[in-house]
């Protein structure tokens, strides 16, 4: 069972139940659901994920003043409910996990993952957050959704990065791209410097799921899961999973032969043929070259905000 369906269930079956007996005020002030770090909350848990901060839970997200009305409350209705559901446990609420589930504010909740408790009002406000904290606060489910405060925070940041954040941000990306993959790779190789061959290619791959990422208007995750949240992404990211799959040919399966050198420089022009193929078809460059760098710079001169125009197409 994914966590999201059983936090789901535990909500319907029992947390309901006992919000609608003890304190039915938090029913028509909260929104109630599952967001935030777990793998659970993007949909991306198993058997594996079970051995430390999984269980039974959601969260119970008030504003500030309702949680100084309700929030004791609350909380001792959330405490009360049973620490064991359909054979698993209650995730244990303590200093590491207390964020994660129960009765959080708001306010709090957001401040913790972008370090403001709103939505950013300027291009500075939003190139200060961390795009993995924007990742958490946008991902998992609302099984109740009332209007106010949270859900007007959360659907400000699911609208993604102004415009012109954004294709900074892939100018950046394509510069990267270019000079680890198309440049430096092969040059590291031919040098015998296999660590910073290794390293040259796992730089392109980083910034070839930022840049797909960017092309679909979604928030890339922690490292961990990057990988995977991009396969299911419907621009690019099902078309480059695969081969970006090939250039960690063999790392950590020991079933699958490590990919050919020759084979790995191949397989980096065909995916930035693909990328430069969709920047174009999207009107992001116009440029003629195989090569990012030139494509990073096409986007950057397309850039209206003057400060993000000037910086240096390597900075974000």
């Amino acid at each position: 069972m994914k966590g999201l369906e059983l936090a789901r269930k535990y909500w319907e079956e029992l947390g309901r139940p006992a919000f609608e007996k003890e304190c039915p005020q938090v029913l028509e002030k909260a929104c109630v659901g599952l967001i935030g770090e777990g793998s659970e909350c993007f949909g991306f848990d198993d058997e594996i994920s079970r051995d430390h901060d999984w269980g039974p839970g959601f969260c119970v997200w008030l504003s500030t003043a309702d949680a100084e009305a309700y929030g004791a409350k609350a909380a001792a209705v959330y405490r009360s409910l049973p620490e064991e559901f359909m054979g698993f446990k209650r995730l244990v609420l303590n200093e590491q996990t207390g964020g994660r589930v129960g009765v959080i504010e708001t306010g709090r909740f957001y401040a913790g993952y972008t370090g403001l408790d709103r939505v950013p009002q300027s291009i500075f406000e939003w190139r200060c957050i961390p795009e993995t904290g924007l990742a958490v606060v946008t991902n998992g489910e609302l099984f109740v959704r009332n209007e106010g405060q949270f859900t007007e925070i959360r659907e400000g940041l699911k609208g993604f990065y102004p415009e012109d954040l954004r294709k900074k941000k892939l100018a950046m990306h394509c510069a990267f791209a270019a000079q680890s993959g198309q440049y430096n790779y092969a040059r590291c190789a031919h040098r015998g410097e296999m660590v910073a061959a290794f390293l040259a290619s796992a730089e392109f791959v980083g910034h070839v799921q930022a840049i797909v990422f960017l092309l679909n208007k979604r928030y890339r995750p922690y490292y961990k899961w990057t990988h995977r949240a991009m396969k299911d992404l419907p621009v690019l990211g099902a078309e480059l999973a695969p081969k970006v799959e090939l250039l960690a040919g063999g790392a950590g399966d020991p079933g699958r032969p490590e990919t050919p050198f020759h084979e790995k420089v191949d397989i980096i022009e065909e995916i930035s043929s693909l990328i430069i193929d969709e920047l174009k078809a999207e009107g992001l460059s116009t440029s003629g070259s195989d090569f990012l760098l030139q494509h990073g710079e096409d986007i950057q001169r397309r850039i209206q905000d003057p400060q993000l125009r000037a910086m240096h197409l390597m900075a974000e």
